[in-house]
């Protein structure tokens, strides 16, 4: 009797095992029949699995917590489930979900700093499009560590922030993206840019001002060795540049400018302004994409020392003043 009792618990308890395992394996593995959609979901520093697993059913990601909670502690105790923020492409089985957050693959938001802007420019928009803190920025970014054993003479970082497409996850410290965006300057600016900085005399931060200036004078990429040239030009004989974006950094550094340049700012008395001091400004007044980087030090090699703006995004280009005065004439003059 006794005997039969045992076999039966035996068997019942067998048959609860089978008919678990088969529940369990169902839960855990079945990929719910439902509409693709995306679903964010941020797991917060310190969460415990339970309250983890409440959070995901609560948004509907699984449908039960206990064979999330289960599999993780006969599985995967006690590895931890990884804080930040997820976009889960549904559906997802149990298991899928639990992976995902094991392994951390934690969603990277893009973002984007176009080509010449300043350091100030992009802290506004970090705060404006990314809600990044604009003030931790500018003070990360007023640090010259990263960029000291190429430019000894730096104040900040202006200049070295490339201009790029990055991605970040929630909660990126301005130390963490500034840290990213100088080793990407570091990476662009290679061996051979600094072999041919060499070869033409300058230094990496003489090539960064030239380049932003560059950047600031044509969006059109085939004009940039050529007004590279233009530069280059003047450089070698001592003639001053006269490039008017570096009066209008010099007029935003003094909280002067007014969205239009106007005659009297020429006379601008500013290091800045290349209209009254020769050579390069002393430092660059935006921060230069790998195109405008790559033409400062691979010139066209033209004969002109002019260009003037054709209204168009444009320029004309001229060898001589007079050639230039009847550029201006033709392209500038009002009627």
């Amino acid at each position: 009797m006794i005997s039969r009792i045992i076999k039966i618990s035996l068997l019942t308890a067998a048959i609860g095992i089978l008919l678990f395992s088969v529940w369990f394996s169902r839960e855990y593995y079945h990929t719910p029949a439902m509409s693709f959609q995306e679903i964010h979901f941020e797991i917060s520093e310190g969460s415990s699995v339970a309250e983890i697993a409440r959070k995901l059913k609560a948004q509907s990601i699984i449908k039960r917590k206990w064979p999330f909670i289960l599999a993780y502690k006969l599985f995967f105790s006690p590895k931890g489930l990884k804080a930040g923020e997820y976009v889960l492409q549904m559906p997802l089985s149990t298991k899928q979900v639990l992976f995902i957050l094991l392994e951390g693959q934690i969603f990277l938001r893009p973002v984007t700093i176009p080509e010449g802007l300043t350091r100030a420019e992009i802290a506004d928009l970090l705060e404006t499009e990314y809600a990044i803190n604009k003030n931790e920025f500018l003070l990360a970014s007023t640090g010259i560590s990263p960029i000291s054993e190429w430019d000894r003479e730096a104040q900040d970082l202006e200049g070295y922030l490339f201009p790029e497409t990055y991605h970040f996850p929630k909660d990126t410290t301005g130390e963490e993206l500034v840290a990213s965006m100088t080793a990407q300057f570091k990476a662009v600016f290679n061996q051979d840019w600094h072999k041919k900085a060499a070869e033409l005399g300058m230094t990496v931060r003489e090539v960064v001002i030239l380049a932003s200036l560059i950047e600031k004078e044509t969006s059109k990429p085939e004009e940039r060795p050529l007004i590279s040239g233009v530069f280059h030009n003047r450089l070698r004989i001592g003639m001053k540049l006269d490039c008017d974006p570096t009066i209008i950094y010099a007029l935003k550094l003094a909280k002067g400018f007014r969205g239009r340049l106007r005659k009297r700012d020429l006379k601008l008395d500013s290091p800045y302004n290349t209209y009254l001091y020769p050579g390069l400004p002393p430092g660059p007044i935006a921060n230069p994409g790998k195109e405008a980087l790559y033409a400062a030090l691979y010139p066209a090699e033209v004969n002109f020392l002019y260009f003037v703006s054709k209204n168009d995004g444009s320029h004309h280009f001229s060898r001589t003043f007079r050639e230039h005065q009847n550029a201006v004439n033709k392209y500038q003059r009002r009627p």
